[in-house]
């Protein structure tokens, strides 16, 4: 790809870039007569900056774009300050000024955060191609790129990002168990926030069979949030790639995790597999014995029931009874996990009405059998039967 941004390195441009971008969003905030004579602070700035910058966009043909903007700018504020008159033209002249300079403004940001995004993302590539030069930097432009993805949808920085092929290679290092856990779980982070940032472009770009098996295989509370919400994002397809590449036994081997955060988030995703699941993936986790630790979850110091709670109140309000349940599962995440699960079973996406029906059947079953009493089995029955959620 041919380079089309400043240097990253340049000490110089990035700081010039970053006061260019400050001062034209603050005229932006503030378009008035005043704020856009000469003598305001904004403008100020602008005014030296250019002065400023002359010698280095002068020199760096990837800053023409911004080079015009600013001698645009200069010229709408010389026409400002040959019309401080009162008459009726002076007066339409200011108001078009003024509207002209703060348009310009906003595209002088516009094109400063493009050059900017285009900087960073040639950094990050640059540093993908050799994951084991400097890990901390990686790691650095890995949480940059991802919070500046997360801010929304930008079609130049969407462009950027084609063009620099970002998603392969984040994929790439995803899945290549000779990098660290730490990059591996950045990188998939980023491709999550991509997916995010525009589904409809970047969900056809997932290699779902590699990075399944590269997010089961680190076995981490981070890589499992990662694949929690590309469920959510590609639904069936993506389940029915996770059944097929033997991923349902990892998920579940991975609920007796010593470690808590671990379990909690391995239990939202299989809330997310229930919901999305077709027939043969609900049927692959029932036959792993789910409830059997799902019960047991339950019934541990982290489970407890939400029977009696409120679950029902009114539409646009939150009962008392379904404040306390919210309260009570911030300390108890597996609390009617049982039944939790049953509920994204009805309500979900992948089943039939009557594979909806024999599994509830079945599941309560597996309940009476797992549970160590009728007390047990007849509290578990009953949020099933009738449905429990905060």
């Amino acid at each position: 790809m041919e380079d089309s941004s400043p240097k990253e390195d340049d000490p110089g441009v990035l700081k010039l870039l970053e006061a260019l971008k400050q001062a034209s969003h603050e005229l932006q905030a503030h378009p008035t007569y005043k704020s856009v004579q000469s003598n305001s602070s904004p403008i100020k700035a602008l005014l030296e900056l250019e002065t400023e910058s002359d010698s280095i966009i002068s020199k760096d043909p990837h800053l023409s774009t911004l080079s015009r903007h600013l001698a645009e700018l200069k010229i709408l504020v010389e026409t400002l300050e040959r019309n401080r008159g009162y008459g009726l033209r002076s007066f339409l002249t200011r108001r078009v000024s003024t509207h002209s300079i703060s348009r310009v403004a906003g595209s002088i940001e516009s094109e400063v955060q493009a050059l900017m995004d285009r900087g960073s993302i040639d950094s990050l590539i640059n540093a993908l191609k050799d994951p084991w030069k400097d890990e901390d930097e990686l790691a650095r432009l890995l949480s940059q790129f991802e919070v500046r993805v997360s801010q929304g949808f930008n079609p130049e920085l969407q462009d950027s990002v084609l063009k620099s092929k970002a998603f392969s290679v984040l994929q790439t290092v995803l899945c290549d168990p000779n990098c660290s856990k730490q990059i591996r779980e950045k990188a998939a982070f980023c491709a999550a926030a991509l997916i995010r940032f525009n589904k409809d472009v970047f969900v056809g770009q997932v290699n779902m069979g590699d990075t399944i098996q590269a997010l089961l295989e680190m076995k981490s509370a981070h890589s499992v949030k990662v694949l929690c919400e590309l469920i959510k994002f590609i639904k069936s397809p993506f389940v029915d790639e996770i059944l097929c590449n033997g991923g349902l036994p990892k998920i579940l081997t991975l609920l007796e995790s010593k470690d808590l955060s671990m379990k909690v988030v391995v239990f939202d995703c299989i809330l997310e597999i229930g919901y999305f699941g077709r027939k043969e993936a609900v049927e692959a986790m029932l036959n792993g014995e789910l409830i059997e630790k799902l019960v047991e979850l339950q019934r541990s110091e982290f489970g407890g029931d939400l029977i009696g709670m409120g679950k029902y109140g009114n539409e646009n309000e939150e009962s008392e009874g379904q404040k306390r349940g919210k309260k009570f599962l911030e300390n108890h995440p597996f609390a009617s996990c049982v039944a939790r699960f049953a509920v994204q079973l009805e309500v979900g996406e992948g089943l039939r009405k009557r594979e909806k029906r024999a599994f509830k059947a079945e599941i309560l079953e597996k309940v009476r059998e797992a549970s160590v009493n009728d007390a047990e089995a007849a509290t578990i029955i009953a949020e099933v039967l009738w449905g429990s959620s905060p």
